[in-house]
């Protein structure tokens, strides 16, 4: 008996969708089709060009605390990173031209490994993306302090210098009382003597005015993307232009610090910037020609965004001393470094910029794959109601805006990051081995775009995802725990609720069919 029911569990757990059947169920989305190849490269740029260039490049330098930093051989580090991305890159063209159905990783998981591990890799996204906006909302409010710093004889000072504790979690601020000889409780205010009170309040209020903004409509949402990468990208090229005659090439030397364990901790901690190019992938059924452009706007995407980090990467170890560049704002710091005050004020606004378009593409994918994930019942019913009015899913919009606000409050943004990173990871492995899987088990359904040299790309895509993941749980020893506890949450949640639910679904299926009249002929 006991047999039996283990068996009937593995069979239900390895149960897929065919893609014919993702597709059919597809076709009756109540989402909106208006995006076009520009809007997905737009929104892929708004996702990629953001925090990589404004603040991660400068950790991936210096290194943190857990890891030691690449020093100018930063640019070996993109490359590393880039390579990885490319093969990967390749195999969600094909499989998301072939199955263009909203849900990314997880939807593509389902067609190929079963319900199980497509639930798995859902949970996975969330680290990718909810988690890793907790990490951009930070970046923002500091850029944003920065920001009002320039108008401090114009503004009054209780605007330019607000409180640490309406601009910090608490960690954050615990951190820095430690390390300066501070007593906290005259940072921050207590309810009743003894609970502190502590929020990163622009970043809350940003996610809201999003959350409304994707609420109204993907595509009002795009525009809004639209105009604030253009603003990204015109600082970004003028940083590379202005920076140019600055470089001193003395600056470069020792070009490896820390050798290959820094290269390497610079790929992975850079990696976190190429995160986004995948949230493409996620608007699928949204998009007006998706066998046509989601290939097109995921490449090229990847192809752009590479030459504007190589370029900040080459400008920025060029003008600065190694030793001497910031980890929270480097190029604006870079800037002030050669003397030019006003540019790193418009740096700030570029940074912004590009923060906020991050923050927005994170958001919605976010949605559009618990959209998914509801829809198979892994997640309940209601959650996936669409708006009357603007056709998207309003509910999963402002549940994954809370998620955001909540754990921003009580998360630490380094291991938020390095959480996102794992996650990322993984769900890149994932989808090289569904493209393996499905060219053995599906090789004559029709592929809009193919991976070249399959194979072998893919199992690149495998082994340099791998490699650098495994490399970095050396020294990320406290997200390298928090990881796998991640996992098993997700485990125990579908053995809980998921499993009994699709069962659940499966059996109304049936009984509908029954009570179908029979067509004689």
């Amino acid at each position: 008996m006991e047999r039996s029911m283990i068996k009937s569990i593995l069979s239900n757990a390895l149960k897929t969708k065919s893609p014919d059947e993702l597709i059919a169920t597809s076709k009756k989305s109540e989402l909106k089709k208006t995006l076009n190849v520009f809007d997905l490269i737009v929104i892929g740029i708004g996702a990629v060009v953001g925090t990589g260039i404004f603040t991660i490049i400068g950790s991936a330098i210096q290194g943190g605390p857990e890891g030691v930093g690449a020093g100018p051989a930063v640019i070996v580090s993109m490359v590393l990173a880039v390579v990885a991305c490319i093969f990967s890159a390749l195999c969600y063209s094909e499989i998301a031209a072939m199955i263009p159905v909203a849900g990314s990783a997880y939807t593509y998981t389902y067609a190929t490994m079963g319900e199980f591990m497509a639930w798995m890799v859902g949970w996975i996204l969330m680290l990718e993306y909810a988690i890793g906006n907790i990490t951009v909302a930070s970046a923002w409010t500091g850029y944003f302090t920065q920001l009002l710093k320039g108008f401090k004889h114009i503004l009054p000072d209780f605007v330019v210098n607000f409180p640490l504790w309406l601009r910090m979690d608490y960690r954050s601020i615990a951190a820095m009382c430690d390390k300066y000889g501070m007593d906290i409780h005259d940072k921050i205010p207590y309810i009743f003597g003894h609970i502190p009170v502590a929020m990163n309040l622009p970043a809350i209020a940003l996610v809201l005015i999003l959350t409304l903004l994707l609420i109204k409509g993907v595509k009002e949402s795009t525009r809004f993307a639209s105009v604030m990468v253009a603003v990204n990208l015109l600082i970004i090229t003028s940083f590379i232009v202005v920076g140019a005659f600055y470089v001193k090439p003395e600056n470069w030397t020792p070009f490896a610090p820390n050798g290959f364990s820094g290269i390497f901790m610079g790929a992975f901690l850079i990696f976190f910037a190429y995160i986004g190019f995948d949230a493409i992938s996620t608007t699928a059924e949204e998009t007006e020609n998706p066998q046509r452009d989601l290939p097109i706007g995921i490449l090229g995407t990847l192809f752009i965004c590479t030459v504007l980090y190589i370029g900040v990467a080459l400008v920025l170890t060029g003008t600065v001393p190694f030793g001497q560049i910031d980890t929270q704002a480097p190029i604006a710091h870079a800037m002030r470094y050669i003397q030019k005050d006003w540019f790193a004020g418009l740096i700030s606004v570029g940074a912004l910029c590009g923060l906020t378009s991050v923050l927005l593409i994170y958001q919605l994918g976010t949605t559009r794959i618990l959209y998914a994930m509801s829809r198979d019942r892994f997640l309940p019913k209601s959650l996936r109601l669409i708006h009357k009015k603007f056709r998207t899913p309003h509910v999963l919009t402002w549940i994954s805006g809370i998620v955001v606000i909540v754990c921003s409050l009580i998360m630490d943004l380094n291991i938020s990051a390095e959480l996102c990173n794992f996650g990322t990871f993984t769900s890149f492995i994932i989808i090289c081995i569904a493209v393996l899987i499905l060219r053995k088990t599906d090789p004559d359904r029709p592929r809009p775009f193919k991976v070249p040299f399959s194979p072998f790309f893919p199992i690149l895509g495998i082994i340099t995802c791998g490699g650098l993941m495994i490399y970095s749980m050396k020294f990320l020893t406290t997200s390298s725990l928090y990881f796998p506890l991640w996992l098993l949450m997700g485990v125990a949640i579908y053995a809980g609720y998921g499993y009994e639910q699709k069962r659940l679904e499966e059996k109304q299926k049936a009984q509908r069919t029954l009570k179908q009249p029979k067509v004689e002929v």
